[in-house]
């Protein structure tokens, strides 16, 4: 789960000078890899839930530590206590027993500001989001992409107060689906019963981000012929039925998938495999674009170029906030998360100049972002040689991916699914690979790791997180669809708002409007004769003139 700390025993809190004694089922836990293991402010071993070779603390209390024969001292007692212990061998008194846990250290004021800034970053992901989809979208459409990307996370955060958190992240849930522990908030405070390190509050806000930034991915597959409402109903839906409860099999406490022992550090299966998968359902039920004379190209690469900062910027968050702390586990997230991005978009920009024979700006940004949703999943878990494994084959990967859609038939508009879908397999898979547990011990936390650390098993936990997640997304995203234009709210336009744009026909406003001109309507445009590059713009007005010539958008000249 997001933070490496186990939800049922302590985690670690700080680094102890003296390294520790302890063995696991014959593994010794000495080394400098495992020195964090010990607590400075009680000689016990606090065992964690994914430990090598069995899983100790999914069996046992919470409350159960195992103490070292070495690490008893003895006690001054009063003479009631000794009365009431005179009946005990003295063999029984140096045997291990279990103890009583010590009380949690109370949240590192380091960690609680690194968590509420890592949401804060994540959060500039959404509008970063929004102008990414925009520009690579044409010019009619553009705004309805950055309005439907802050629905989105209004939408969810009420839905997230009310019952998503409670759905992801309850501790006293079944397998499959978190329970009302947590509704409307009532019981979410500063107390740290979900992650060891942070009050249940940040924790609930990062969290939030995620389930709000993971829809408006999906929505990106039908771009240029969503409607806005039946779309704001569809997010309400989809995050409850879909992305709460692969969330709650990744990382609550009692999810199927986190108990099987799958690997995700940040979100490769709850975002982007699920908002990936979501997004070809998404697809395949509204149909592709209607055919148009204009070239369907994106209308302001300046704006796909921010929105891919923003995103780059945000990840830090995305991934390092994974940490649950600010510690050098956070560190190694965001290295390798930019390290990956950074292979991939060279990669990407390799790829179409030896194709194309031109250096293509849209590939630069497009490999960027494939290379960090590679990553995602192997952020806490693997070093930085390994990262650029994940950000050259996801953007190989991902450059073929979206090249499939013409020859299978299916209109991904921005590539959600090439990209988030098939990236986040990508990652996910390799995670099963390259996991080191050396990296994941950098905050105490003990896992196997994967293949190459001799733990093969992982790849088919990987597999089986891969194959039920993103069933499950397409499956139940093609229903709700579906269903929705059986009932009168389908997610499709009619064919004159598509022609017009989903800015004019549902919104009436433009992105880029810089005379006041407005149109009636360029259906209206064209049966007056006025041509069609002309007519689809929002500066066409009778008494304007338009300069085509303009590098970026239209220039106006009122004559």
């Amino acid at each position: 789960m997001p933070g490496g700390r186990c939800g049922r025993c302590f985690g670690t809190q700080t680094r102890a000078a003296a390294v520790s004694p302890y063995k696991i089922d014959g593994d010794s836990l000495d080394g400098p890899r495992n020195d964090q293991l010990r607590l400075n402010y009680t000689p016990v071993l606090i065992l964690h839930r994914t430990a090598t070779p069995f899983r100790l603390c999914q069996r046992i209390p919470r409350s159960l530590a195992l103490h070292h024969p070495a690490d008893a001292k003895p006690t001054r007692k009063t003479s009631s206590a000794m009365s009431a212990t005179s009946s005990m061998a003295p063999t029984e008194t140096a045997t291990p027993t279990p103890a009583a846990a010590a009380p949690l250290a109370p949240p590192a004021a380091g960690d609680v500001a690194w968590i509420l800034t890592s949401a804060a970053l994540v959060f500039i992901m959404i509008p970063g989001l929004g102008y990414f989809y925009s520009g690579m979208a044409r010019d009619k459409n553009a705004l309805s992409l950055l309005l439907i990307s802050m629905l989105s996370l209004t939408i969810v955060l009420v839905q997230w107060m009310i019952i998503g958190y409670s759905l992801c992240f309850s501790t006293t849930g079944g397998p499959f689906l978190g329970d009302g522990q947590f509704a409307f908030l009532m019981k979410v405070g500063g107390d740290q019963t979900v992650i060891s390190t942070l009050p249940n509050l940040a924790f609930c806000l990062y969290q939030a981000m995620f389930a709000a930034l993971t829809p408006a991915l999906a929505v990106g597959a039908v771009a240029e012929r969503f409607s806005l409402i039946p779309t704001c109903v569809f997010i309400l839906v989809w995050t409850t039925l879909v992305y709460d409860p692969i969330a709650y099999w990744t990382w609550g406490a009692n999810g199927w998938l986190n108990q099987l022992g799958a690997l995700d550090f940040a979100g490769g299966l709850p975002v982007h495999m699920t908002s990936g998968f979501s997004a070809l359902a998404m697809a395949l039920v509204v149909g592709r674009r209607r055919e148009s004379a204009e070239p369907i190209v994106p209308h302001s690469m300046s704006s796909v170029i921010l929105g891919t900062g923003l995103l780059i910027f945000g990840w830090a968050g995305f991934d390092g906030g994974s940490a649950g702390a600010a510690n050098a586990r956070a560190a190694l997230a965001v290295l390798v998360t930019y390290l990956a991005s950074a292979v991939g978009a060279l990669t990407w920009l390799t790829m179409d100049y030896i194709r194309d024979r031109r250096v293509s700006a849209l590939g630069f940004c497009s490999g960027a972002v494939a290379g960090l949703v590679a990553i995602t999943p192997a952020s806490g878990f693997v070093g930085p040689a390994a990262s650029l494994a994940f950000g050259f084959l996801g953007a190989v990967a991902c450059n073929y991916a979206t090249h499939w859609k013409h020859a299978l038939g299916y209109d991904d508009a921005l590539d959600a699914f090439g990209v988030h879908g098939i990236g986040g397999m990508v990652g996910a898979f390799l995670t099963g690979v390259f996991a080191e547990p050396y990296w994941i011990a950098l905050d105490g936390t003990v896992k196997p790791g994967g293949a190459i650390a001799g733990h093969p098993i992982q790849i088919v936990y990987q597999l089986a997180s891969i194959g039920a997640g993103c069933a499950w997304a397409f499956v139940v995203t093609y229903i709700i669809a579906f269903v929705m234009g059986k009932i009168g709210l389908p997610l499709r336009v009619s064919a004159e708002a598509e022609e017009d744009g989903i800015d004019h026909a549902q919104m009436g406003e433009f992105t880029f409007d810089f005379v006041g001109a407005r149109i009636s309507s360029s259906v209206e445009m064209r049966r007056a004769g006025a041509s069609r590059d002309l007519a689809r713009t929002p500066l066409a007005k009778e008494g304007v003139e338009l300069d085509t010539k303009a590098s970026d958008s239209a220039v106006a000249h009122v004559v």
